[in-house]
């Protein structure tokens, strides 16, 4: 039995392995197991990495240790009650009238969220780094007090390195000033835009990146977030991140579209805390005071609120609000992902919206970056197109947009594409606006990037070794 054990555990032996090396093995197989039993809530998940520990122990064992483990812990779960008002507004529904037509929905993410729905605010839409990029620049160099910028990619260069000129200069003229890249798409080893803003004595902090693995081992938990706030008058969010390939206008070689949004009005305030959580937690510095959290007049006619989600305390809020938003539609459920591989859950909510006669469309890239989160896209929404539900391809160049409306006035906008990484793992933010004109503005958008749809009788054609393919690739949802 030891011998078999090791055998599971390391290969074939080309003789028996110590005892003590087996009973390791043994060991760290029924540590995964009790661990995974007790902190897994998905059950598929269980029973993989289970199995995946029984059958190779040491290897699974280590696996399991740095992809399996969340060990993150806030330390500033104080900021969300010190700078957001919170729970007891949000329960309830204090936005609208009770017999409001979102009424339902606002207090449930309320609830869901932990942060009230703000009114008085004004949102502006920016299309691609053209247009977002010298509305940000504008605001930097125009800042007085604190400037809070966070993005998943800062590169140094044609884009980022007029960011990072900015950013120096405004640290010399005294400005608080505070930037968190992220350590994995920043860049793991090397982290040219962080180098040269901590070479010129900005404060900017690599989020959950270290070297050294058994220092930082959750290399899958990062921050998908893109915050730029001034003053704590003004901020930008999206899904933008601050790279060449967004300036479309200058033709770079994989160009990337996206779409971004300036927020004026009390949910800046939001905004600025969901930075100032991170900026904690990884830096272990409180930012407070009214460099950072002044007053806020109302500056528009939208109701707004932050939603955060993570690995923490804020596990799978988005999708939580996401499935409640499609509960409650009464015409139409539009929305566009670079990536699209939600789980069953939302996969059945959308269906239901359909049958009930809700209007679905669907616009996704017709070539992402990732060529197996494409094929496995395909093995995955045959449920959907079965229903009715609608699926567009956008053309190229590759869109990075995530945006959601739902009958016309209830928008989502933010960082989270519609994957499990995005909606369980990533640290990811995104405010819900109700706006009819922001929802006439991005349904416009949604359908002027509307190409010819995907079909049935399109899937259905695949020969069989393209299916298998796309299948094996779905296998890796979680992953991807």
């Amino acid at each position: 039995m030891m011998y078999m054990l090791s055998e599971w555990s390391l290969g074939v032996w080309p003789e028996a392995p110590s005892p003590l090396l087996a009973l390791a093995a043994l060991a760290v197989a029924v540590l995964v197991s009790v661990h995974a039993l007790l902190h897994k809530r998905d059950v598929g998940s269980a029973i993989g990495w289970i199995g995946l520990a029984w059958l190779s122990p040491l290897i699974g064992g280590a696996l399991y240790l740095i992809f399996g483990i969340n060990r993150v812990r806030r330390r500033a779960h104080r900021l969300r009650e010190d700078h957001a008002p919170t729970a007891p507004g949000a329960a309830q529904g204090a936005a609208f009238d009770p017999e409001h037509r979102f009424a339902p929905l606002e207090r449930a993410a309320g609830r869901i969220s932990g942060r009230v729905a703000e009114a008085g605010n004004a949102v502006r839409v920016f299309c691609n780094g053209d247009e977002a990029y010298p509305a940000m620049l504008e605001a930097i160099a125009g800042a007085r007090h604190s400037i809070a910028l966070s993005s998943y990619i800062l590169r140094d260069d044609a884009a980022g390195g007029r960011f990072i000129d900015a950013l120096i200069a405004a640290q010399r003229r005294g400005l608080a000033v505070r930037v968190l890249i992220d350590g994995i798409g920043g860049g793991f080893f090397r982290s040219p835009a962080y180098a040269r803003l901590r070479r010129n004595g900005v404060p900017a902090g690599r989020f959950m990146h270290a070297l050294q693995p058994w220092r930082r081992p959750v290399l899958n938990l990062r921050t998908h977030r893109k915050i730029l706030a001034v003053d704590g008058r003004l901020a930008f969010a999206g899904g933008m991140n601050i790279a060449a390939q967004n300036l479309l206008a200058a033709a770079p070689p994989a160009p990337v579209r996206d779409t971004h949004f300036r927020f004026d009005g009390p949910v800046v305030r939001q905004l600025v805390a969901a930075f100032a959580e991170d900026w904690s937690f990884e830096m272990d510095e409180d930012l407070a005071g009214d460099a950072w959290f002044p007053p806020l007049a109302p500056a528009g006619n939208a109701v707004a609120r932050v939603i955060t989600s993570g690995p923490d305390q804020d596990v799978e809020k988005i999708e939580f609000l996401i499935l409640e938003a499609i509960a409650c539609a009464r015409r139409s459920v539009r929305f566009m992902t670079p990536y699209f591989l939600p789980d069953e859950r939302l996969v059945t909510s959308l269906a239901l919206a359909k049958i009930r006669g809700v209007a679905v469309d669907i616009v996704l890239p017709a070539q992402s970056d990732h060529p197996l989160i494409d094929w496995a896209m395909r093995a995955h929404v045959g449920p959907l197109l079965a229903e009715g539900c609608c699926i567009w391809r956008n053309p190229p160049p590759f869109d990075h947009s995530k945006i959601m409306v739902v009958d016309g006035e209830w928008c989502l906008i933010g960082s989270a594409n519609w994957d499990i990484r995005s909606l369980r793992l990533n640290f990811e933010l995104n405010v819900e606006v109700y706006d009819p004109a922001l929802g006439a503005r991005l349904e416009a958008l949604m359908q002027a990037r509307r190409g010819g749809p995907l079909t049935r009788a399109e899937l259905d054609a695949r020969g069989l070794p393209t299916r298998l393919r796309d299948a094996a690739a779905r296998l890796l949802m979680p992953y991807v």
